[in-house]
């Protein structure tokens, strides 16, 4: 399940995102799992894809990775809302 949910998460294009529940519903009718499966696979083992892509429904992280993603998101151009959260309706992006 990691493996896969990771290969998604390497998958999401520069200033796009994928929500952990997006994630979890591609790969649900083939090995099962969840959003918090998924939350807890990138937190896990995410560090060496892009994590940052791969967010809650309501386009926040967790507040401890927040200005580290915001540095991607600018750099990368993917539509932020004033509280800082990425717009998931404009940047979400699906295989």
């Amino acid at each position: 399940y990691s493996e896969a949910v990771l290969h998604v998460a390497e998958r999401v294009p520069p200033g796009c995102v994928i929500t952990y529940g997006d994630v979890a519903g591609l790969l649900r009718p083939e090995l099962g799992g969840g959003p918090r499966q998924v939350a807890a696979v990138m937190a896990r083992d995410g560090g060496a894809v892009p994590w940052w892509r791969v967010v809650r429904s309501d386009g926040s992280l967790p507040d401890h990775l927040a200005s580290e993603a915001r540095s991607h998101y600018l750099a990368e151009g993917t539509p932020l809302s004033a509280s800082g959260r990425v717009v998931v309706a404009a940047a979400s992006w699906g295989p």
